[in-house]
């Protein structure tokens, strides 16, 4: 599972599109990455850059955009109504998608440093990615922006994380920089059966982080109280790290709760959902839907997706497609105008882009004609992980069908956690259908490297071993990952809905026959290899699974066999 980051960047120039697109030029040169956005503003005289892909990607594509950004603008002849620091003045990563924030943050301080290093840039560090908690704060950060930046840099108190501590004439015209590492920010609109925009406030100061002011009587209409600071004091809303606002909107000829979550993990889309829902009956209206703007991570869909069928009791252990759907319903996200996965979700976005040929992606025919055909691959070790993935289906299926069995609601839980269980183990022998295939590929363009001097023919040597080992390793993971499923089908023989008992029987003979296959493909390719005190552990461990598949399929066996 590839991790995916997004990132960023906001740059101090905004007008002249011929500097915007020699900027935005080098992030698209990195393979692997994909520009998602621009958005110039003209008073502000700045632009909004989204780029996501894999992290080390998105940060050489980062520093290639900073340090074109540094020879192009000048911030000496800098104006905009923006507050600003530098020709790139911001720089957060996101993480989206397999990867946490305390990954995220080091790859912030890696990017950070390379900038302060080799560009000559002050770098400071805010958010989640700040030393110290004052400089958590974007803000405090640029506080004295550009202008203030020379005295900024003499305080010892704010001397940059990263690069030059003083004020030279490189520094004069790149400004500082400010990289982080943040979470992602959803923004949606929640779409409300009513026209008064003040219902629309009033749910949205419920929600709100902020909350409202506190009044002296009418709570309305009366005087705000205020600190001894003569701050308003406020009452916060029930939703951490969110914003809102109510709006009409002429287009639709509705009200609606415009809302940033800027912190998904406190606050999932989900339960920002159910929370205004409950906060709209209060005040006598309903939302019928929501849009988001922009982009979303699919683990916000997915969560979404899974919440919702949880609260109908409903097993969570299906495919990834049909819990996105489950999300776009409950919530309303085709309210407006139709919503499409493909492009709303970064990862869909990211993967249309570098679309290979899958087996999976093929038709049963597809496949099977492929496999007749004269062409190598796919070969037993693909077919293999594809029958275990059949098996595993096939007890993922029992588990689904018992979830939902009349009679059976009590136990929905049970069932599903099976199912969930079998969703993964399925999905993972998929992605090993074709990564068998890939890994013999690998010894085949090792096999076409040049072999004409000592120095290739060594190279092409090694390089042909770490093919082979790998190739031994896969079939090995489709043992053991195969293995897994089992216990899927050994629960689904045993409690499962008995009017599918064959079925968890089926699955069985399916997985059985998976380990034997990619037990094949281990020792062929083993006899290839020359470490031979990685062939003999490997071996010895694969030959344990084997024996263990016959015992697992024999009992699952007896289980259904007796049942019948």
């Amino acid at each position: 599972m590839k991790k995916i980051i997004e990132c960023v960047p906001n740059f101090s120039e905004g007008r002249d599109m011929n500097i915007i697109q020699q900027i935005t030029d080098e992030i698209e040169k990195i393979e692997g990455v994909k520009l998602l956005d621009v958005d110039p503003g003209a008073s502000t005289n700045r632009t909004v850059v989204t780029f996501v892909g894999t992290p080390e990607e998105v940060c050489e594509a980062a520093f290639q955009a900073i340090k074109k950004a540094q020879s192009l603008i000048d911030m000496r002849k800098h104006k905009g109504d923006h507050p600003r620091f530098g020709a790139t003045d911001v720089c957060p990563l996101v993480p989206v998608s397999n990867i946490t924030m305390e990954e995220t943050v080091v790859y912030a301080h890696k990017l950070a440093e390379r900038v302060g290093k080799e560009l000559n840039i002050p770098v400071y560090c805010y958010e989640h990615a700040a030393f110290e908690e004052k400089r958590r704060n974007l803000a405090n950060c640029r506080q004295g922006e550009y202008e203030g930046l020379q005295e900024k840099l003499s305080d010892k108190k704010w001397t940059p994380c990263f690069g030059p501590t003083v004020f030279n004439e490189s520094v004069a015209r790149s400004g500082a920089t400010v990289i982080g590492a943040r979470d992602f920010l959803i923004a949606v609109n929640y779409n409300l059966n009513t026209t008064s925009t003040r219902r629309a406030n009033a749910i949205a100061f419920d929600v709100r982080e902020k909350g409202r002011a506190q009044r002296e009587g009418n709570p309305i209409t009366g005087k705000i109280k205020r600190d001894e600071n003569g701050e308003p004091i406020m009452t916060p809303g029930t939703l951490k790290g969110t914003k809102a606002i109510g709006w009409y909107i002429e287009e639709y000829g509705i009200a609606q709760v415009s809302m940033n979550i800027t912190n998904i993990s406190e606050t999932p889309l989900h339960v920002a959902f159910d929370e205004i829902s409950r906060c709209a009956q209060l005040r006598g209206v309903r939302i019928t839907g929501c849009e988001i703007v922009g982009l979303v991570p699919k683990k916000v869909l997915i969560d979404a997706g899974k919440h919702y069928l949880e609260k109908q009791q409903r097993s969570v252990g299906i495919s990834e497609e049909e819990i996105i759907k489950i999300a776009i319903k409950s919530m309303g996200l085709d309210d407006l105008k139709p919503f499409n996965p493909e492009e709303k979700i970064i990862e869909y976005l990211l993967e249309s882009e570098q679309k290979e040929l899958k087996l999976v992606d093929l038709s049963c025919t597809g496949f099977a004609n492929k496999t007749a055909s004269e062409s190598p691959t796919p070969g037993g070790g693909s077919v293999s992980a594809y029958l275990g993935a059949l098996g595993v289906a096939l007890g993922t299926m029992v588990a689904n069908l018992s979830a939902h069995k009349p009679g059976w609601d009590e136990q929905w839980k049970f069932f599903s956690d099976w199912a969930e269980k079998g969703e993964t183990i399925k999905n993972e022998l998929l992605f090993l259908v074709d990564e068998d295939t890939r890994a013999y590929n690998r010894i085949i363009s090792a096999f076409g490297m040049p072999k004409t001097t000592e120095e290739e023919k060594k190279i092409r040597t090694q390089v042909i071993q770490e093919a082979t080992k790998y190739a031994i390793e896969i079939p090995y993971k489709i043992m053991n990952k195969a293995f897994e499923a089992f216990e899927v089908c050994h629960a689904m023989a045993e409690k499962g809905n008995p009017n599918s008992v064959s079925d968890a029987g089926v699955g069985a003979l399916c997985v059985r026959t998976a380990i034997m296959g990619a037990y094949l493909n281990v020792k062929i390719n083993a006899s290839s290899l020359d470490d031979k005190e990685f062939i003999n552990d490997i071996m010895k461990k694969a030959e344990e699974i084997y024996q263990e598949a016959v015992k697992n399929e024999q009992k699952i066996l007896d289980i259904v066999l007796n049942k019948l």
